[in-house]
């Protein structure tokens, strides 16, 4: 949308700064390499504290990497800090795993999507320090701790474990507001008076003494982090330009004092928060690192800056852009296994604005709409923008909302408060923090500061080849290896009844399985690296004298992901009507037209029946909704019986509970399902998120919308992942976004669902995108509860976004 100013237009939200326009072209205009130097930093940590117990020397690393690693100030930057010796370079984590960065060494530059640079000498360096790594490593020492009963599903890949042994946990949100509050030093002080206070005649001391010094050391590394750039932006002002040189010595101020002082202005505290937010992604890969409720702890700098005079609206609008150019400057290197669930190299970097306060008032302020108007003037994937909804929201803030939504390039998503703040209080988090949640990731959600890591991404369950594996008498119809005891097979079978038990059976038996294996995985977390900085600003690890992973939050609640709803909707519908109700298709006839692809004819005459006489999921229709309703809940009833690592060590819950934040796993795990019987070819993708099929939706938006909140959306903590596509021109007129408006409403305070966000991208944009990127540089959508360069997607997520329904509001 534009606005016609003295026969000028401008977009809708006003434009970059010059130099921010030109920052944000230099950093997407940039080729991401692979980056060596913190693999060798850390390599020298290791091997010279090897005595060292995990803690310190885990913290020791840290310091080595601060202390040492290249750092640069860009031109046009206001806020400095940077994660490798360039931007959009991505760093090695050698103490998770070399295995796979040298396997694909020379294949890193000829992917598909996910493509990374990389230097002979990059090559050399990483091979050097291999022979130390081996066997030395998460990878290594999470396996050695899987036992054998287990060992099938790694072999096959089933539960998606690849990104879990391969880099940090993350996904969650330190407390920023009180590391603006108080500093590091706050941290340090507090530390030492824990430790002051320890009886070291108790066994269990010996561990927290070893832990508040691995955090002292952090600090004091942190500390001259900062300082390092203090120093450098002084030395670059000698021969800067008057204006330039007025910004570096403030720069060198700011750098000088947070974040281990307190910070006082609003730059200040978008540096502080920035030097933490970069600082944690340099200790451990893990992603879904979030800022949590920006707009909340980040408004009373704003707003006494604005009292003051200090800063103008336009001046804070280019600093929040200067930081979301910062946020996209981080990167990760997954393997390419890794990518078919993670595509596009996401972050997850989540920023949450609106909601409610803690006293239960609308928290939307005038930072609420700075932070709308910086994302749609930058208008990258980084970071991922959630609006928590309440039915309280003023439509004011939500057609500002729909503004950015226009732009297409899938924000902000929307969380609703009515569903999330009650679930919360239902599982044990006190009610004041449950107002206080946050999105983190893609569409999970947790309370910044207090919360252990993994609120979702654990085990990747995939429904489909669950049910096809539960047809099979336990055995995997593609591997040919058993993976349950079985209970019938198929073509056996005489009533819907009969496979109805042999999936509930089956699902919780692969749920127990999937359980032993997070749990090797995160006691190899545990043991081998610990994150010190993220623990030192969680709630009450310092307290405890436990790292997160000990059990040092307050909360302690993880989910997988379950993958395919919708596919098992149908494939279940299908059975049902087809096989046992109008008995049109033998059992046998069925599973043969499954074991070759509906190739035959009577196989193709079956796929025709199963796609234009059965029932879909996604068209409120209580026949399939129900019956996938009844087949999750065997998966939600039991998951719910198992305990993480941390139950019984402190934190509040400690349990697990579902969630269906597939990310892109739909394409990945599509690749390895044969066919099913909604009527989906072999090794294509599944559904994404809870999302219906591809254009099996067939009855507009809100038929989804009834179908998606019929799910048990209270017990789904870990998100209820709903995209929905639509065509520009669907938004064009002010009575459609009005429409839009009421849509959102309706679905989240009448039928109470979690989630929902848009691809606001015509399909025929998307086919010239990929037969012409070059024309499309800047095309961004939204994947999943994230969204990327379409450019950047291998061509199987693409077609699989094109393929999406498109709706008409």
């Amino acid at each position: 949308m534009t606005i016609q100013i003295k026969e000028k237009t401008i977009p809708y939200f006003g434009k970059l700064t010059n130099r921010m326009d030109q920052f944000r072209e230099a950093v997407l205009t940039k080729k991401p390499y692979i980056d060596a130097e913190r693999a060798l930093l850390v390599t020298e940590a290791y091997k010279e504290h090897q005595n060292q117990p995990n803690t310190v020397k885990r913290a020791l690393m840290l310091k080595n990497i601060l202390e040492k690693m290249s750092i640069y100030i860009e031109d046009e930057t206001l806020i400095v800090g940077n994660q490798a010796a360039s931007n959009r370079d991505a760093p090695i984590f050698p103490e998770y795993t070399l295995e796979f960065v040298l396997n694909e060494l020379d294949l890193f530059e000829k992917r598909d999507g996910d493509v990374f640079y990389i230097t002979e000498k990059t090559k050399e360096d990483l091979r050097s320090i291999a022979p130390f790594w081996e066997n030395n490593n998460l990878r290594a020492k999470a396996g050695a701790l899987l036992p054998d009963e287990v060992s099938v599903f790694m072999e096959t890949g089933f539960f998606g474990m690849e990104g879990k042994m391969n880099s940090g946990d993350a996904h969650l949100a330190v407390d920023y507001g009180q590391m603006l509050k108080v500093g590091l030093k706050g941290y340090q002080q507090r530390t030492l008076a824990e430790k002051a206070a320890l009886d070291l005649t108790q066994p269990e001391s010996i561990d927290k003494y070893c832990f508040y010094n691995s955090v002292l050391i952090v600090i004091e590394a942190v500390k001259i982090y900062a300082e390092r750039y203090s120093r450098l932006a002084k030395e670059l002002a000698e021969t800067a330009s008057p204006k330039r040189k007025a910004e570096l010595l403030e720069i060198s101020r700011i750098c000088g004092k947070v974040p281990y002082e307190p910070a006082e202005t609003f730059q200040e505290a978008i540096q502080a928060t920035w030097f933490i937010q970069l600082i944690l992604q340099i200790e451990s890969n893990g992603h879904s690192l979030s800022y949590g409720r920006f707009d909340q702890y980040m408004y009373p700098y704003l707003k006494a800056d604005l009292i003051k005079g200090s800063i103008t609206e336009d001046q804070a609008v280019e600093l929040l852009t200067n930081l979301w150019i910062k946020t996209l400057t981080v990167n990760k290197v997954r393997s390419q296994a890794h990518t078919f669930s993670s595509a596009g190299s996401p972050l997850y970097q989540n920023v949450t604005i609106g909601g409610q306060t803690r006293d239960k008032q609308d928290a939307v302020n005038e930072l609420s709409y700075l932070v709308l108007r910086s994302v749609a003037q930058t208008k990258l994937p980084q970071p991922n923008l959630t609006v928590r909804y309440h039915s309280g929201l003023d439509n004011q803030f939500m057609n500002e909302c729909i503004e950015v939504m226009k732009l297409g390039f899938g924000m902000p998503a929307f969380n609703n408060d009515e569903i999330i703040i009650p679930s919360f209080i239902k599982v044990g988090v006190s009610e004041t923090d449950a107002y206080d949640y946050s999105a983190i990731g893609c569409v999970e959600t947790a309370v910044p500061g207090k919360w252990g890591y993994r609120c979702t991404g654990m085990s990747y369950m995939n429904f489909p080849k669950i049910l096809m594996i539960a047809m099979n008498n336990g055995i995997d119809p593609v591997s040919g290896k058993r993976f349950v005891k079985g209970y019938g097979h198929f073509k056996e079978m005489t009533s819907y009844k009969e496979l109805q038990d042999a999936w509930d059976k089956t699902v919780r038996e692969l749920t127990r399985m999937s359980v032993i294996v997070e749990n090797a995985i995160d006691l190899g977390l545990e043991r081998d690296v610990p994150d010190i900085l993220c623990s030192t600003l969680t709630e009450d690890c310092i307290g405890r004298g436990k790292t997160l992973k000990e059990g040092g939050a307050v909360y302690d609640f993880i989910s997988g992901l379950q993958v395919g709803i919708a596919n098992m909707a149908d494939s279940l519908a299908a059975i049902k009507q087809l096989v046992f109700d109008e008995a049109k298709v033998a059992p046998e006839e069925l599973w043969e037209a499954l074991m070759t692809d509906y190739a035959s004819e009577r196989s193709q005459e079956i796929q025709q029946m199963i796609l234009e006489e059965v029932p879909k999921y996604g068209n409120d229709d209580d026949q399939v909704d129900q019956l996938i309703t009844k087949a999750y809940d065997s998966y939600i009833d039991e998951i719910a019986k198992y305990p993480n690592t941390r139950y019984g060590r402190g934190p509040i819950g400690g349990i697990r509970y579902s969630g269906t934040s597939s990310i892109s796993a739909n394409v990945g795990q599509g690749r390895a399902t044969m066919a099913t019987p909604d009527g989906r070819k072999a090794w294509t993708p599944l559904a994404e998120g809870c999302s219906p099929s591809h254009n099996m939706d067939k009855n507009g938006p809100t038929a989804v919308l009834k179908s998606v909140s019929k799910l048990s959306t209270e017990d789904i903590l870990g998100g209820v992942l709903l995209n929905q596509k639509v065509n520009p021109q669907t938004l064009a007129k002010e009575e459609d976004k009005q429409k839009l408006i009421m849509l959102l409403r309706a679905f989240f305070n009448r039928l109470h669902g979690y989630h929902i966000q848009y691809n606001v991208v015509s399909r025929e944009t998307l086919i010239d995108a990929q037969k012409h990127p070059e024309k499309h540089r800047d095309l961004i959508v939204r994947v999943a509860g994230y969204s990327a360069f379409f450019n950047v997607l291998s061509k199987a997520t693409q077609d699989d976004i094109i393929e999406r329904t498109e709706h008409i509001i």
